[in-house]
């Protein structure tokens, strides 16, 4: 999992204010900051705009699988806008990721059945021992295999608890693959 924005392209552009080198510094370090769990940021954008000893920082992140995450804030300090305005990202960004866990946890309707309770004697359990019995296959699957990078792997898995593996088409060597719970285990450990 990746814990920090490398090579983030972050625009930070002013509209009534020439926006200094400190400000710059603070609103890319503040993006930057940002913890990367789900979704993957490719792009950000940070307007600074000054009306009316108003000061309003609006931040946009465009993030992968088309979500846009957006949000301002107006302060009388700059820095205390783009401060106010980072809480509300995170905090859209853990309610998006809430809510794609709630979406895949739920249980699929007739997913559980109930089998009625049968007693079996001990007679009866001898006599299956000694006739043999044919495997039978009882559900066929074909795996949806998807192209993914070792990371976006292992943020699938962690986001889908049931599943012990999750095999995929790794995109940085063109080859198929697998990430297992035990390597979530070693990467957290």
């Amino acid at each position: 999992m990746q814990t920090a924005n490398t090579n983030l392209p972050i625009t930070v552009t002013g509209r009534h204010v020439d926006v200094s080198d400190a400000m710059r510094d603070y609103a890319t370090k503040k993006i930057e900051g940002l913890h990367l769990d789900y979704p993957k940021i490719i792009e950000a954008k940070a307007i600074l705009d000054v009306q009316k000893n108003r000061h309003i920082a609006e931040v946009i992140l465009f993030c992968a699988n088309h979500i846009t995450i957006e949000a301002d804030s107006q302060t009388d300090d700059m820095y205390a806008a783009i401060d106010e305005t980072m809480s509300k990202i995170a905090r859209r960004m853990r309610k998006h990721k809430t809510r794609l866990l709630a979406k895949k946890q739920r249980p699929r309707k007739g997913a559980v059945r109930h089998l009625e309770e049968h007693v079996f004697s001990p007679l009866h359990l001898e006599k299956e021992e000694e006739e043999e019995i044919e495997p039978v296959i009882v559900h066929k699957e074909k795996p949806r295999i998807r192209p993914l990078f070792p990371d976006e792997a292992m943020v699938q898995l962690e986001l889908n608890e049931e599943a012990p593996f999750v095999v995929f088409h790794n995109q940085r060597n063109d080859r198929l693959a697998s990430s297992s719970s035990a390597a979530k285990m070693a990467t957290t450990a």
